[in-house]
């Protein structure tokens, strides 16, 4: 009994020794062949895009690659692309309203090789978010603008304004609040919430707990976008309109750093979209 124990002992310290050395060995042959492509230029540049938005993947690929422009280029194009053409309702204008009706926009972009980062939220009025945010990475000592002073901001740089609403986005809006404004996103209010609109004003009672407001495959998406240029440099950026039904001036994750995306030359990058 006790040899069968020494020998199933040392048959599993065995295969546990070699699981180690095979995954450190692949991690420093990972590691190696990733300063490989870089130093030689095998693999690069790279775009990386949450979700089937083609075109926008197409755009910043040609951008980067055939034009060899950087990497916050190829992100600017490519969430610009998804912006002007709506990718999925979800970016850009005309999509997910909020309870006045208005379409708001938040954007994010991000340098891996300053670590510095551009952002705007609730961003009214202007249809080209992700150019505004890298505005603010560019030309401002700030990390994040928000609301009608963005737009201010953007106007004084010669964006237009035009409204991000349309005829379709206002439809849905007002067929939202003949359903009894369902779902929404408030709590621990009166009149109850889960079965009518507002104006709302806080309860005197015991806070609640939150309740599901109804998040699904069509309420959330947001383009999330990675790109990696010839000199590996590295660059992040995300584009949204936000929760539909989202309470006026709700600043959703799309433009936060680290939960809309990041990127960093030393370590890579990462896009996460939706709530």
């Amino acid at each position: 009994m006790q040899f069968e124990q020494k020998v199933n002992c040392f048959v599993v310290c065995s295969l546990f020794s070699l699981v180690v050395i095979f995954f450190t060995v692949g991690y420093g042959i990972f590691i190696a062949f990733i300063n490989y492509s870089i130093a030689n230029n095998v693999v690069l540049p790279i775009i990386i895009n949450t979700w089937a938005f083609t075109n926008a993947t197409s755009k910043a690929w040609e951008a980067i690659y055939l034009k060899n422009s950087s990497s916050l280029d190829a992100i600017e194009i490519g969430c610009n692309t998804c912006e002007e053409q709506q990718c999925d309702f979800t970016v850009g204008f005309g999509g997910s309203p909020d309870e006045n009706c208005e379409t708001t926009l938040d954007a994010f972009i991000m340098d891996g090789a300053t670590m510095n980062i551009g952002a705007v939220g609730a961003l009214r009025n202007i249809k080209s978010a992700v150019s505004v945010a890298r505005r603010v990475l560019e030309n401002t000592h700030h990390s994040i603008l928000v609301g009608e002073l963005a737009k201010q901001f953007a106007v004084s740089l010669g964006y237009s304004e035009e409204s991000l609403s349309t005829n379709e986005s206002i439809a849905k809006c007002n067929d939202w609040k003949k359903i009894s404004c369902q779902p929404n996103f408030w709590t621990n209010v009166k009149p109850d919430p889960s079965t009518s609109c507002g104006p709302y004003s806080p309860k005197q009672t015991k806070i609640q707990n939150d309740k599901n407001v109804g998040i699904d495959k069509y309420n959330h998406d947001t383009i999330g976008m990675l790109a990696i240029d010839a000199k590996g440099n590295v660059a992040a950026g995300t584009s949204s309109n936000g929760a539909k039904h989202k309470i006026p001036g709700r600043v959703g994750d799309a433009p936060l750093v680290g939960a809309g995306s990041y990127a960093d030359n030393t370590v890579g990058g990462a896009a996460c979209t939706g709530d």
